[in-house]
């Protein structure tokens, strides 16, 4: 349950101004030439995964949802406008009786993409799918990357516990919608309680070094923190002497210890040694809880290790040395005028240098193999093949201005696993690679 199921207020302020200024100036001169109001196709896509990725992740799109419903250019941000001279007058007036009143296609949340797949598709005039263009690049390239990261590292925990943890390592807002991110990526938990407040995401926490060195004694910090917090906790054991500390925490919080956390040091070796410890002291129950540092190299290094949670914060955020992951957001087709009845024609950029489009307004599918696998992404812009019918992707998310596709954040969880246990066994190897599976045009 999250801060709108509880009827508490959570803050909405308008997303007009998350834009770059070229996206009003398009506007401007688009409605002085008489274009503003042909129907058009924007897609967004990526030319290619980060390297040595073998597949995307799809996050954010609820953030889209919520960023499209909030473009609303109220009395300040058109003051602004006004003030700076960023468009003229007939601008602004038009831009205070904006809304979205187009549709919104794509990927559902969760959902694995590659090389070309077009994961969202926005179509309307294109007045009012031009300034959607930074606010959608903004959310997906974030919080795909940030999903990518953490599905990687869901693998490599094999069902092990993993908990959020980097909100002290990136921007406060960014944090939060990090955790969101890593969530539907296969994450359990976040440390950061704004993401557990709009988010509903599970949130944890106990003490750090500071709190064991604010007492006179390991001990003292032990009993209080247990006194506190009862036995059930996790109790943080390297400030000093990691044996001596094991010791002692079992000694005040019995066998009914709930976890003991290791934050520096050979993590393999430390944790064959607590994990050995522990069960002679009797407590076989206590968790091991790792943290320091970690991405999915350090935790599939531990896959032997007898851990049963790992804490993740830096390489999560940043998305493990792939902070974005390169969407652009590309007209692919539009119409022949500005009659409504115009037909759609195909565009795409034909630049030099590797940025080419493919132009058309698109379907994807899935091919699967023989024992259900997938193994090709299949784009086309004609009829749909009938064996592919089917396994089509796109899903509806904006009819007429209005959200039709919100759904809950588990879902998109539970989607993002179903996804990855569908693609070839290769995907999840760490070593670099290209795209698990092929995109097909047709």
């Amino acid at each position: 349950m999250n801060a709108a199921d509880l009827g508490l207020p959570v803050d909405v302020p308008s997303t007009a101004l998350f834009t770059d200024q070229y996206e009003l100036t398009m506007l401007q001169a688009a409605l002085r030439g008489g274009t503003a109001s042909r129907r058009s196709v924007f897609e967004v896509f990526t030319r290619r995964l980060p390297p040595g990725r073998r597949y995307g992740v799809v996050a954010g799109t609820g953030r889209v949802l919520d960023a499209v419903e909030n473009f609303r250019f109220d009395p300040a941000v058109l003051a602004f406008l006004r003030e700076h001279g960023v468009v003229d007058e007939p601008t602004v007036e038009w831009l205070a009786g904006y809304r979205f009143r187009g549709d919104i296609s794509g990927y559902p949340e969760g959902e694995v993409y590659f090389p070309g797949s077009p994961i969202l598709r926005v179509e309307g005039s294109f007045a009012e799918c031009v300034l959607l263009e930074t606010v959608i690049l903004s959310i997906l390239n974030h919080d795909s990357a940030i999903a990518a990261a953490a599905s990687r590292m869901s693998a490599a925990a094999g069902g092990r516990g993993l908990i959020e943890m980097g909100a002290r390592r990136t921007h406060e807002l960014a944090a939060v919608a990090a955790s969101r991110a890593a969530y539907v990526g296969g994450f359990d938990s976040t440390s950061d309680l704004a993401a557990g407040f709009r988010y509903g995401i599970p949130t944890v926490g106990t003490s750090a070094h500071a709190f064991t060195l604010l007492h006179d004694t390991e001990r003292d910090a032990f009993r209080a923190q247990v006194e506190s917090l009862g036995r059930g906790t996790t109790l943080l054991v390297d400030t000093y002497d990691v044996a001596e500390a094991v010791r002692t925490a079992v000694e005040i919080a019995g066998t009914e210890l709930g976890a003991v956390r290791i934050d520096s040091g050979d993590l393999l070796l430390v944790a064959h040694r607590v994990r050995q410890q522990l069960d002679e002291l009797g407590a076989k129950d206590t968790r091991i809880v790792v943290t320091s540092d970690l991405d999915e190299y350090a935790i599939a290094s531990l896959a032997a290790a007898p851990v049963d949670a790992y804490g993740v914060g830096t390489q999560l955020v940043t998305g493990s040395g792939h902070p974005t992951c390169s969407m652009v957001y590309k007209l692919v087709a539009r119409a022949e005028s500005a009659d409504g009845r115009a037909p759609l024609v195909p565009v795409a950029k034909k630049s030099l240098g590797g940025k080419l489009s493919v132009g058309g307004r698109k379907w994807a599918a899935r091919r699967q193999d023989a024992e259900g696998f997938a193994e090709a992404e299949v784009l086309g812009t004609g009829a749909v093949p009938p064996e592919l019918a089917g396994r089509q992707l796109l899903v509806e998310l904006v009819r007429g201005g209005e959200v039709v596709g919100r759904e809950p954040l588990d879902a998109a969880r539970d989607r993002h696993i179903r996804a990855r246990n569908a693609l070839p066994m290769s995907a999840l190897q760490l070593s670099r690679g290209e795209p698990v599976i092929a995109t097909e045009y047709l």
